[in-house]
């Protein structure tokens, strides 16, 4: 709980520019290090390993690192459900090869032709594996196609950077179907399509009916720190009360571990409302940036992974807007 003035950990000026600097990435920081995991960049290979959760339900479980080299990028949780008639992707990954490469995990699994591919939102490593499937296929909310016609190339751009060969020959397809709340069936399976926003402008949570799996998209966060380059925190927030009302049994989020109950989402809300309401203290009490990008996180959220970089980004992300609330109110 922040007292009558935020806690202010003193270093020079010099080092909290370069924090700053560093937290301008918009999905990451800098390309980390070598490490043993580079290895994989021989042969590009990403390893993908469906796991069966459910009757026709895989997921693909994504690091929970940032972004590298030594990653390719995959950092995220996609997932496919498997029909009588075909198969529903949800999220196509970070790049060309990844999209290739799931395809052929998927083929492992069933004969079935892929007759959906769901982005829940336009963040790179969600549809960066769009180009990899049939035009025909891929689906997304409106908003998050618009979002990926503005910012799109800028995003990959990004992505080329911070990960480097992975990214070769993929380029931003976007989705041509519209997708709308409610029941949809499709492959003779039925979902449940549920529209938020928060993490961006556009989210989209799905729940197979059949197996009450929910695939929360980026609205959760498990065991990881939530990035926030396009947050609204108060409609997420909202988004998460909306995603605990539903009935799911087994709960996917967009990074992090499969949960059987709603503890992500807890997990999420209290993080979120903690930056929120540090955010907002900080600039009532007039702090600048630097001062902010300062603070440590508490230790009850220090141990989820980039919680001390994705603090910093948000600051760099969210707290313009708080200074000119704290402006406002005054």
């Amino acid at each position: 709980m922040i007292g009558s003035r935020l806690p202010v950990r003193r270093r020079s000026s010099r080092v909290a520019i370069a924090t700053a600097l560093a937290a301008l990435a918009l999905f990451a920081g800098l390309p980390a290090a070598s490490s043993p995991a580079a290895a994989q960049q021989t042969s590009f290979d990403y390893r993908l390993a469906p796991q069966r959760i459910a009757d026709g339900v895989y997921v693909l479980i994504g690091s929970t690192e940032d972004f590298s080299p030594a990653n390719g990028g995959n950092i995220v949780n996609a997932g496919f459900i498997v029909g009588s008639e075909g198969v529903i992707v949800i999220d196509s990954g970070p790049s060309l090869r990844y999209g290739e490469q799931l395809r052929r995990a998927i083929a492992a699994v069933t004969p079935l032709p892929v007759v959906l591919v769901i982005n829940t939102h336009h963040h790179p490593d969600h549809v960066l594996g769009n180009q990899a499937f049939p035009p025909a296929t891929l689906a997304a909310l409106p908003g998050t196609r618009s979002a990926l016609e503005t910012e799109g190339e800028a995003l990959l751009e990004n992505m080329y950077r911070l990960t480097g060969e992975w990214m070769r020959g993929t380029e931003t397809v976007l989705p041509g179907r519209a997708l709308a709340a409610g029941p949809l069936e499709i492959g003779r399976r039925r979902l449940e399509l549920f529209v938020l926003a928060g993490h961006t402008d556009a989210d989209l949570a799905v729940l197979d009916v059949a197996t009450g799996t929910l695939f929360a998209g980026d609205i959760v966060f498990w065991n990881r720190a939530p990035t926030t380059p396009h947050a609204d925190i108060a409609q997420w927030l909202q988004a998460l009360e909306r995603l605990e009302r539903v009935p799911f049994k087994q709960l996917v989020p967009g990074h992090g571990p499969v949960a059987t109950d709603a503890m992500p989402i807890a997990q999420t809300r209290s993080y979120l409302a903690w930056l929120e309401r540090t955010l907002r203290e900080g600039a009532e009490q007039g702090l600048d940036m630097t001062e902010m990008l300062e603070q440590e996180v508490p230790a009850r959220f220090g141990t989820l992974d980039g919680a001390a970089a994705e603090f910093r980004r948000s600051v760099i992300h969210l707290y313009p807007a708080a200074e000119r609330a704290a402006l406002r109110s005054r």
